[in-house]
């Protein structure tokens, strides 16, 4: 029969919101833990089609206002596009939207990211939340989604 192939297993999903994939583009005081997070073993970095748009739309916006200079943006960019993300295009399970807007004071974009975790973790168990805003921390906690520190 031959060698078997080694398969490597994922023990870790991590869902990245905006807050958190700026720290580990650009340093500032979350940086470390992102960058930590970032380089663990066996761990699949979901990136949502919003994480990206408002990643995007940082970089352009430091760009413009020129605390960023056209080449650092470049670079900025690039590393959004290359860096081993798994793009997702998920859409949260609309059920929860609403209940969850009654009960979670969240601005519309964190509300997205708080239940497109929550439908995703319905089949991926061991997903977990990475972000660094407060409110959307502390909501993912209240809903049960495993928040990582």
């Amino acid at each position: 029969m031959g060698e078997a192939a080694s398969v490597v297993s994922i023990v870790s999903v991590v869902y990245w919101d905006a807050s958190a994939a700026l720290s580990l583009l650009f340093d500032d005081i979350h940086s470390k833990l992102a960058l930590q997070h970032w380089n663990r073993k066996r761990t699949v970095h979901l990136l949502s089609s919003l994480a990206y748009v408002e990643i995007a739309a940082v970089i352009g916006r430091l760009e413009r206002t020129g605390s960023l200079s056209t080449s650092q943006a470049e670079t900025a960019y690039a590393h959004l596009n290359t860096r081993g993300w798994r793009r997702t295009n998920i859409l949260p399970d609309y059920d929860i939207i609403v209940p969850y807007s009654r009960c979670q004071p969240l601005r519309g974009a964190d509300l997205w990211h708080l239940t497109c975790a929550c439908t995703l973790q319905k089949d991926l168990p061991e997903l977990r939340l990475l972000t660094f805003d407060h409110r959307l921390h502390e909501a993912a906690a209240g809903a049960g989604v495993a928040v990582s520190l």
